[in-house]
């Protein structure tokens, strides 16, 4: 074995010795370290879209009543249920 094919052997080692160290630091972190997000998504609950005001229906302005009849009223409902009426696929 001559000198140069001992440095790409060496290199080698050095280089799968570095990548060793690199895996055992990322799974040397602590557990915790991992949960942060969690922890700070759960404490803000609260403030997720489905707890806000505007969603809840006793804070809708129309009923679903009044949507129906404003919608039956229009021009676009009516042609709506002309065409699906009088329609003939056969």
């Amino acid at each position: 074995m001559n000198i140069d094919q001992m440095k790409v052997e060496l290199n080698k080692i050095r280089e799968e010795n570095e990548f060793k160290a690199a895996v055992s630091a990322v799974y040397a972190r602590p557990k915790n370290h991992y949960n942060k997000l969690t922890a700070s998504t759960k404490k803000a609950k609260h403030q997720s879209p489905g707890s806000l005001d505007m969603f809840k229906e006793e804070n809708s302005h129309y009923t679903d009543k009044q949507v129906n009849d404003w919608l039956r009223g229009t021009e676009m409902y009516e042609n709506y249920t002309h065409s699906n009426n009088n329609c003939d696929w056969d």
